[in-house]
């Protein structure tokens, strides 16, 4: 006899659906060290091994499930996610690190009575804001809701942001600039399925997302897939072998290859006068903007043949006219510190195309993590409130101060965007004492260095989390907290479609769900309002905290979800859902979508010579970029923990052009220093015409001396707070074996 769950993947946006069974009568899991312990640290590995595993639970089976996005299909790691659930690395109670740096067992009473003593004393001493909270993109909005309302209410603190900054900031920015409203795809994902063209800026789902290629596959047939990215990945190769187009700019030219298609719509007449009048604002200073690039000075700074601008051009406006046409970004060309204006001149280009709100053509930007959607809806963003309300707007705070019960001049204003907050741990004035739930940022930040050392000034840190992360390892408690398959809840996939997350099985007797936790620590500080740990109860406060705001959840219901409906927001009372956005009028007062005129700035170069001893001979200065792999997601935090993936990919590798690496003398497989002033990452070399000859390709799942983010800048986007990840300048050269020895034993020993 068995029991099953119908619930959704607990990785990327694309939120596919699944089937999970589990077996009536339990079996004991391996006994901890059976499964292969990820290529960490012996302190990270020795960590593991001493948490008291194993649980009880057989790992639940898994199987596919026809729904929209994914139509029965799972990737990798999809169809290995429930061999987490019973990992012997499972934090499974409360750890308190001693003086001797080793985290050791306690009760729950003591580890929330910690957490409260550290919050009034680093408030007594330094004020509110000396407690600050960094959030997840993989919270349920139930979570996401409450941190939000946790931080402000409970805790008092402005001081509150998350991880999504680092990925959807930009594009969301540029939407809300253009459209006055922000959801990732406007449309259903299913609508691409009939596009005749589909350009992807930045995005490689083939290796992200997989099961999303199969609504690509109409437009490849009728060979109008195009691909922009200096890569020739996975994506930008099916797309070649249909007939597709792909175009290789130099990294961080983005913007200026998308004024040059402009230019090209504009000046040959393949813009859409009639939408443009109708339905836009600002269509003649975008003109002007865009005409220093013609083609062939775009082609001077970014690579692409004058001749290839043209076709993409005229590609795009032969789809707006025919089967439909869509302009789809990703974090490539958003994750820089103009990527707002990228995304912005993207949308541009969709405008002149007359593309959004169209029912066969659109734009959209594609969400990464599993909840990037609801996540930056319901208040872990430094600026906002439920809803998508701005934190500063009076009607906003009177409107929240109402649902929470609570005088407005109780919530606070605006914090700090998250690589600011990072910025301030343990300085002067900034954070003294931070929560960390969902989010590897000692892995996952820009200029990680910087970041571990200010997580190893504060005065106490508390990490919410079910594995020893790299982040956790720092932590001075770690909370045990509950994985996907042991919760209730909602998300928000990529389509701004609201799904139920249902738990297939109980969690072990120490883990504890994050609301749970909140309430505890709520009631302990004596906060205003109420706290619930019941999910469906803290849905129903949503569903109140939102209505009449931009993410309107208001006539959504766990009872309608069960039942499978459709919920795409807005979804006021009343109301059937909106699949489809702005068919009859953008966001802004008016109706009228603005077009915003943008321009490159000057990029930022090496601030200083590099650390360690890369500026031997045969260094070369090279561009970094740094992505995902198919086998991993994140900072791999937990596919690293999974025998199978692990095993596919168990290092970082950096993807190296064979002209550059010949310079060097860099043959496949050696061992290669990359470093500039902020850091130096050790790793082997891979080979490769897919990559631009002056390009360097680093993926940023894995840790300490193989660790991407050692290298990228903590420069941020003016507008939106997202850091430079993708175009990072550093020194690139062959490791003699002597050395080679010596960082490998360094390695081990941290």
């Amino acid at each position: 006899m068995t029991k099953s769950a119908d619930t959704h993947c607990p990785y990327c946006a694309l939120q596919c659906a699944m089937t999970l069974t589990t077996p009536a009568v339990l079996t004991p899991a391996s006994e901890p060290g059976s499964v292969p312990v990820p290529a960490e640290s012996a302190a990270l590995a020795a960590a593991d091994a001493t948490l008291k595993a194993p649980l009880l639970e057989a790992p639940l089976d898994v199987q596919g499930r026809d729904f929209p996005t994914n139509r029965g299909g799972l990737c990798r790691k999809g169809w290995t996610s429930a061999t987490l659930l019973n990992h012997p690395g499972r934090v499974t109670e409360p750890l308190l690190k001693g003086a001797d740096g080793v985290h050791r067992p306690i009760g729950w009473d003591q580890a929330l009575a910690l957490v409260t003593t550290a919050v009034k004393d680093t408030q007594a001493r330094y004020g509110k804001d000396a407690v600050g909270v960094f959030g997840g993109g993989g919270l349920t909005n139930e979570k996401a809701y409450m941190l939000g309302k946790f931080a402000r209410l409970a805790l008092g603190t402005s001081r509150i942001d998350y991880n999504g900054r680092f990925c959807m900031s930009s594009a969301a920015a540029a939407g809300m600039r253009a459209f006055g409203l922000d959801r990732g795809l406007p449309f259903p994902l299913a609508d691409l399925d009939a596009a005749s063209t589909i350009m992807m800026l930045g995005s490689n789902v083939a290796e992200t997302m997989p099961p999303f290629v199969q609504h690509l596959q109409g437009a490849r047939d009728a060979g109008g897939l195009i691909v922009v990215d200096p890569r020739r990945s996975a994506t930008a190769k099916f797309t070649a072998d249909g007939g597709g187009l792909h175009l290789q700019p130099l990294p961080g030219t983005d913007l200026t290859l998308l004024l040059g298609l402009s230019h090209v719509i504009i000046h040959e007449g393949l813009a859409d006068e009639e939408f443009i009048a109708a339905r836009t604002t600002g269509y003649a200073a975008v003109v002007r903007s865009v005409n220093a690039f013609w083609p062939e000075r775009v082609q001077s700074l970014t690579g692409v043949p004058a001749e290839l601008i043209r076709e993409t051009a005229r590609r795009l406006a032969d789809g707006a006219g025919k089967g439909g046409s869509y302009i789809l970004t990703g974090r490539g060309v958003e994750q820089h510190v103009d990527g707002t204006d990228t995304a912005t001149a993207a949308i541009n280009l969709s405008l002149l195309l007359g593309l959004p709100g169209s029912r066969r053509s659109g734009y959209g930007t594609l969400t990464g993590q599993g909840n990037g959607q609801g996540g930056r809806e319901h208040g872990q963003k430094a600026d906002q409130l439920p809803g998508y309300r701005k934190i500063t707007d009076p009607a906003a705070r009177a409107h929240m101060a109402g649902v929470w019960g609570v005088p407005e001049e109780t919530i606070p204003g605006p914090g700090l965007p998250a690589v600011q907050l990072l910025k301030s741990l343990g300085q002067p004035g900034g954070v003294r004492c931070l929560f960390v739930h969902a989010s590897n940022i000692a892995v996952a930040s820009p200029d990680a260095n910087a970041v571990i050392a200010g997580l190893r000034s504060l005065d106490f840190l508390v990490v919410c989390d079910f594995f020893m992360s790299e982040t956790a390892a720092e932590a001075d408690l770690i909370l045990p907290v509950l994985q996907w398959a042991e919760e209730e809840g909602t998300l928000t996939n990529l389509e701004g479609r609201v799904l139920r997350r249902r738990r297939a099985l109980q969690p072990p007797a120490g883990a504890r769900s994050e609301l749970w936790i909140m309430a505890r620590l709520a009631e302990a500080l004596g906060a205003p309002s109420t706290y619930s740990e019941d999910p469906e109860t803290v849905f129903e406060e949503l569903r109140l905290a939102s209505a009449g705001g931009h993410a309107d959840y208001s006539g959504i219901d766990y009872a309608m979800l069960d039942r499978g409906e459709a919920a795409y927001w807005p979804y006021p009372v009343g109301s059937t859902g909106t699949p489809r956005l702005f068919l009859d009028a953008f966001a802004h007062a008016g109706g009228k979508a603005v077009m915003t005129p943008v321009t490159p700035r000057r990029r930022r170069t090496p601030a200083g010579p590099p650390v360690g001893d890369a500026t031997a001979p045969a260094a070369k200065t090279m561009t970094l970029i740094t992505g995902r792999l198919l086998e991993h997601y994140q900072s791999g935090a937990q596919t690293r923990r999974v025998s199978e993936l692990l095993a596919s990919q168990p290092e970082a590798r950096l993807q190296i052009h064979p002209a550059a690496a010949a310079v060097m003398g860099i043959t496949e497989g050696a061992f290669v220093s990359v470093a500039n002033e902020r850091g130096e990452v050790f790793c082997r070399a891979e080979l490769s015409t897919a990559i631009r000859p002056e390009t360097v390709f680093l993926p940023f799942h894995f840790p300490e001396l193989e660790s991407a983010n050692r290298l990228t800048e903590a420069a941020t986007d003016p507008i939106s707070g997202m850091p430079e990840f993708k175009f990072n300048k550093v020194w690139v050269r062959a490791v003699a074996t002597g050395l080679q020895n010596s960082v490998l034993q360094t390695s081990e020993a941290s």
